[in-house]
């Protein structure tokens, strides 16, 4: 025997409308259960996109020192200053490696919060409705 959180009542003798008023009522908790884990697997995806931005844009800043330490290899190579040039190509070189390391430590960040879709929380509700389908036909 089965009751009724408002009456002693069996699920057999419970009215048309008290069944719809509980089905209302645990498709209303079913909603946000699956609306706080869909904001959930959404911060989770900022987070990864926030730092892939971050390193990102210093893989960009570092890239821009390692093209003007270039440059200043270039200018001091051509005036024949060996030693000048020679530590300006080594330092210029050691940036772009440096910005090179950052923008795939980036891109993998970026990868890892792709797409900003909170996939989880939708294959939930999609196996929520089947479940509410399949006891709506039994």
């Amino acid at each position: 025997m089965v009751y009724d959180d408002h009456r002693d009542v069996t699920t057999d003798e419970r009215s048309v409308a008290q069944l719809v008023n509980d089905l209302s009522a645990q498709t209303s908790r079913l909603v946000r259960d699956e609306m706080k884990l869909a904001v959930a697997e959404m911060q989770s995806k900022g987070k990864h996109y926030g730092v892939g931005a971050g390193l990102g844009g210093a893989a960009a800043v570092l890239a821009w020192f390692g093209l003007g330490a270039l440059v200043a290899a270039a200018v001091l190579a051509l005036a024949l200053v060996l030693p000048g040039w020679a530590a300006a190509l080594i330092v210029g070189v050691a940036l772009l490696l440096v910005a090179g390391i950052l923008a795939l430590a980036g891109k993998k960040q970026v990868e890892q919060g792709s797409p900003p879709v909170p996939r989880e929380a939708t294959e939930s509700v999609r196996a929520d409705v089947a479940s509410v389908r399949e006891s709506m036909r039994r």
